[in-house]
């Protein structure tokens, strides 16, 4: 392996080309250096844009790359399992985009070719590798809020008139709880540390946008009596706050899941009839989850949230996507 850890993009999609390249840029653990597309002209155009050093013309071209450590996965949900399984199988390292897969039985199938083949997969959920996660954990550890008795959160953005957007084709796994939604349930999961019991969720299937939930909203119940409340939607304005309701207090994300600026960083409390500001520094959060995953690598130690965690949070969303659909409770299995 070199010194810096070796990326190949599989893929020219805008949030690769918009955000985890140019993290890795900023990366002194890694480097890019290599992107594929099927269509070869695409690539290259890509890769001197953002000075990659090498373009393919095929996804199997990257995987035969034997410099190549690390392969990440942009591709549409419907097509992670594929080349999840074929990345592996040529000893790559995978970062794949969340959601992991279509369903947690896939998950599983592509932890298990993960593990089979002695590689990493990382699910990309960029948000928690900033380090005023770390933070809001700590303020709820040593009781600045007092008991939880609740979270709220939401992942919202309008892009109804974009035809061609993989997000509104059904069998490829479109639909805002699978691209926007799964942020508020990972983010739940992480704050109360535990797995949900029972979900109930209503959406809006449209028929313009191939029957996919573009807007859903739901109640997602732990034990303790303590439950999530979220929305998501990609026919809403845009927003993505996060609060966490105590007996003592409250903690604020305005801007939970995308920190462009130092000022999207920052979190609130109130407590004690007080609402405060606590700066946090800036930190990009690709980059963040890029250097995460090299250290995991060269160490040898294990992922700082495994498969496993992708796994699960993949039962939920199978809960949520079935709870909308049948306009029922369903238990989380």
């Amino acid at each position: 392996m070199s010194k810096k850890l070796r990326w190949g993009i599989l893929g020219c999609a805008n949030i690769a080309k918009n955000a985890v390249i140019p993290g890795l840029h900023l990366s002194d653990l890694n480097e890019v250096a290599a992107i594929a597309s099927r269509d070869g002209e695409k690539a290259r155009q890509t890769a001197e844009a953002l000075n990659i050093p090498t373009a393919y013309d095929s996804y199997e071209a990257l995987l035969a790359d034997s410099s190549i450590d690390v392969i990440y996965i942009p591709l549409p949900n419907h097509l992670h399992k594929e080349w999840a399984i074929r990345a592996a199988e040529a000893g790559k390292h995978i970062l794949c985009e969340k959601p992991l897969a279509l369903n947690a039985h896939e998950a599983a199938e592509m932890a298990e070719a993960a593990d089979q083949a002695g590689v990493l997969l990382s699910e990309a959920f960029m948000y928690r590798y900033h380090p005023r996660y770390q933070q809001i954990k700590e303020l709820i550890a040593s009781g600045a809020i007092g008991q939880i008795r609740g979270i709220r959160s939401a992942f919202t953005f309008n892009n109804p008139n974009d035809s061609k957007n993989v997000r509104f084709r059904k069998a490829w796994g479109g639909g805002s709880i699978y691209d926007v939604g799964c942020y508020p349930i990972n983010v739940a999961r992480l704050l109360l540390d535990k797995e949900p019991e029972a979900v109930t969720v209503n959406a809006l299937f449209s028929q313009e946008h191939d029957d996919v939930d573009m807007m859903a909203s739901g109640l997602i119940e732990f034990d303790g009596n303590v439950s999530l409340t979220f929305d998501c939607g990609m026919w809403a304005a845009f927003r993505n706050p996060l609060e966490i309701l105590g007996t003592d207090g409250i903690i604020e994300v305005p801007s939970a899941f995308v920190t462009p600026t130092a000022e999207s960083s920052h979190i609130y409390l109130s407590a004690n009839g007080e609402r405060r500001q606590i700066e946090v520094p800036y930190v990009n959060s690709y980059t963040a989850q890029a250097d995460s995953i090299a250290r995991s690598v060269t160490n040898g130690t294990p992922l700082e949230f495994p498969t496993s965690d992708a796994i699960r949070n993949m039962k939920v969303i199978d809960a949520c996507l079935l709870s909308a659909r049948e306009h029922a409770r369903v238990q989380v299995l």
